[in-house]
């Protein structure tokens, strides 16, 4: 492995790109920040006095232009995510990027079309769960044949309650629960169901509790059922209005046996008992239940840069996942069955 420290760009320093800037400064052997990019005066700010970045830019196209940046991290909203990733290549910046790839399935496939014609740039979508030890402990488990041939996943997100709604107001632009959410659970399922074709969906929901919702057609829990060929099937749950914390789990079952990943939702492995019984804490967010997991997933990412070795996961598995996300959305819209076009 190469010791050289490669030289990244964060654009996006909001919730989740706060974090892959602190990671990449200071928790990523390989990576050096040196640079940042937001539209806000204050992440910005922050960026420069607690990262000690060099450089921190409003406008993304200055990132680009920065000769330094070998690497660009992109965690802005998935309605930029398309455009910045394809400028990124042409720029000739290797890219990691948040999920999904784009709301739109036409967006996706010329991300994969643009990263076709610079072969020697990496281009990555963070699908964080396949980098979680849990989860791959199961699939090592599972290409081991620990239960026989896998033909259901169930998998579920489920959010602790925010009482303020906090969410409802990016609503309108994330896509849809589905998208925004179980995306995750549907990459979840194609992997260990070994990639293969997607033949139908349907889903269906409700508003439980965040009425603000309605007004863009969106949900606050929802179910959906994804057909695959061969008979296999994924049943995915998603909700923002757990009580008790977040919740990420998984359950393959096999003609032998089944494994089942993070029932319980613990943050330690400390047990209370007291005058209302017997309990433990869960997990508050999704950052803490992953925390490991996402350093992993952008230490693979820096090092698939450094040592030109192959990504673990491919844009075409981004893109698998944005097709059945849609249908999924389209079945809860229609109150129907949806048939998932195949992959050209």
């Amino acid at each position: 492995m190469s010791a050289r420290r490669v030289k990244v760009g964060m654009a996006g320093l909001g919730r989740m790109g706060a974090r892959h800037a602190r990671n990449l400064a200071f928790r990523i052997p390989g990576a050096e920040l040196v640079a940042g990019n937001s539209p806000s005066t204050e992440e910005r700010e922050w960026a420069s006095r607690e990262l000690g970045a060099a450089r921190v830019y409003a406008d993304y196209a200055e990132l680009l232009a920065d000769r330094d940046v070998e690497a660009v991290f992109i965690a802005t909203p998935t309605t930029e995510h398309a455009t910045q990733i394809i400028a990124a290549l042409e720029a000739g910046k290797h890219v990691f990027c948040e999920k999904p790839t784009s709301l739109a399935l036409a967006d996706c496939l010329r991300v994969e079309e643009v990263a076709r014609r610079h072969p020697k740039l990496k281009a990555m979508i963070g699908y964080v769960r396949r980098f979680d030890p849990s989860y791959r402990d199961a699939y090592a488990r599972v290409a081991q044949g620990a239960i026989g041939t896998p033909f259901l996943v169930k998998s579920q997100t489920t959010d602790k309650h925010d009482p303020s709604g906090f969410f409802v107001k990016f609503a309108p632009k994330s896509g849809g629960i589905f998208l925004d959410m179980s995306v995750h659970d549907i990459d979840t399922a194609r992997w260990f169901l070994g990639g293969i074709r997607p033949l139908r969906a349907f889903a269906t929901g409700t508003v439980a509790v965040h009425e603000g919702l309605k007004a863009c057609g969106d949900l606050d829990n929802g179910v959906a059922m994804v057909e695959f060929e061969g008979g296999k099937m994924a049943v995915l749950q998603a909700s923002r209005t757990m009580p008790h914390g977040h919740e990420t789990s998984a359950e393959i079952t096999g003609t032998t046996g089944r494994l089942t990943i993070g029932a319980g939702a613990r943050s330690n492995r400390v047990e209370i008992a007291d005058g209302t019984g017997i309990r433990h804490e869960c997990t508050p967010t999704f950052y803490e239940r992953f925390e490991e997991a996402f350093l992993l997933e952008l230490s693979a990412f820096v090092d698939a840069v450094r040592d030109d070795t192959p990504l673990p996961l491919s844009l075409r598995d981004a893109t698998e996942a944005t097709r059945i996300g849609l249908a999924i959305q389209q079945s809860l819209a229609t109150r129907r069955s949806v048939d998932i076009e195949p992959s050209a």
